[in-house]
C-alpha cells in the first residue's frame, strides 16, 4: 500500500461521509431499524457506508474491504485489509449526543497501520499521516485540502493521578471494577472511537474496554493512538491487540499511554 495515496483518499471519504451523516442528523426525523444482532442502524449508517465503500473500491480494487454494514464482508479472511465503520456510535447519533465518528483504517499484517477518525458533530478530525504520525486537524475540513494540523502525543502519565476515559453507552460493572484498581484523578465518558483519540491527544491516560467490540469499531482509533505513541493490548494477557480475527470480533482490551502501570484483570 502506498500511504501517500491512501491518506488523502480516506481523509476525503471520511469528510464526505460526515457531511452526509450531518444532513440526516440535522433533519427533523430519521428512521431507526434493527439489524440481525438487534443493534440499531439508520439511513445515515447506510448512506455513509455506500459512499465510503464505493470510494475505497474505486481507489483500491485489489485490497480486501471489510465494513460493518455489509455482512457478506464479515466472512473475508486475511490480515491485510481496509476496514470501515461508517457511523461508529449509532446510539449516540440516535439520541443526538454528538459522540459519533466515521472510522476508516488500513490493517497490514494484523496491525492497524493508518486510519482516520472524524467526529463531524464535534468538529474534530484525527488521522495518521503517510509517515505514520498522528495529527489532529482543525479548520473547515476541506475534502481536498488539509488544513492546519497539530501533532498528537500521548500524556506523560502520573500513576498517582490518572485520567480515565470509558464508554458512554457501555459502562459495565466489570469496567468500573477494573478502573477502581487505579488511582484516578478524573473520569470522563465518551462515545465511539473518540476514546482512543482522547488518549492519543493526552486528554486521557487509559481507556479500558471490558465489553463487546468489533474490529471496525477500533481499528481507526487504534491506528491513531499508535501514531501518537500509545498502545492497545488484550485485557487478559496484555499482548498487542491483533486484527483479522475470526468474525472480526475483539477480546476485551486496554488502550493506554505507555507511562501507565497496567494492573492485572
Amino acid at each position: 500500500m502506498n500511504y501517500e495515496t491512501l491518506i488523502p483518499v480516506i481523509r476525503k471519504l471520511a469528510i464526505d461521509a460526515g457531511a452526509v451523516i450531518m444532513d440526516i442528523y440535522n433533519s427533523d426525523d430519521f428512521d431507526v431499524k434493527s439489524k440481525s444482532d438487534d443493534s440499531p442502524v439508520t439511513a445515515a449508517d447506510e448512506a455513509a457506508d455506500a459512499l465510503i465503500s464505493a470510494g475505497l473500491r474505486a481507489a483500491f480494487p485489489d485490497v480486501m474491504l471489510v465494513t460493518e454494514e455489509q455482512a457478506e464482508s464479515h466472512t473475508a479472511k486475511g490480515d491485510t485489509f481496509l476496514i470501515v465503520d461508517p457511523l461508529d456510535g449509532t446510539k449516540e447519533f440516535i439520541h443526538r449526543r454528538g459522540d459519533f465518528t466515521v472510522n476508516i483504517a488500513y490493517v497490514e499484517n494484523g496491525v492497524p497501520q493508518r486510519g482516520v477518525v472524524y467526529a463531524p458533530a464535534k468538529n474534530r478530525m484525527f488521522f495518521t499521516q503517510a509517515d505514520g504520525r498522528a495529527v489532529e486537524e482543525t479548520g473547515a475540513f476541506d475534502p481536498d485540502t488539509v488544513g492546519e494540523v497539530q501533532p498528537m502525543t500521548v500524556a506523560d502519565s502520573d500513576n498517582a493521578a490518572l485520567l480515565v476515559v470509558a464508554s458512554k453507552s457501555h459502562l459495565t460493572d466489570e469496567t468500573k471494577d477494573y478502573i477502581a484498581k487505579y488511582e484516578v484523578a478524573d473520569f470522563k465518558s465518551a462515545g465511539s472511537s473518540l476514546k482512543f483519540c482522547l488518549v492519543a491527544t493526552g486528554e486521557a491516560d487509559i481507556y479500558p474496554r471490558v465489553g463487546r467490540t468489533m474490529e471496525w469499531d477500533t481499528a481507526a482509533g487504534h491506528a491513531v493512538l499508535l501514531g501518537a505513541g500509545g498502545r492497545v493490548v488484550r485485557f487478559d494477557d496484555h499482548t498487542p491487540l491483533a486484527y483479522g480475527k475470526e468474525d472480526f470480533a475483539n477480546p476485551y482490551f486496554i488502550a493506554y499511554a505507555p507511562g501507565v502501570a497496567l494492573k492485572q484483570a
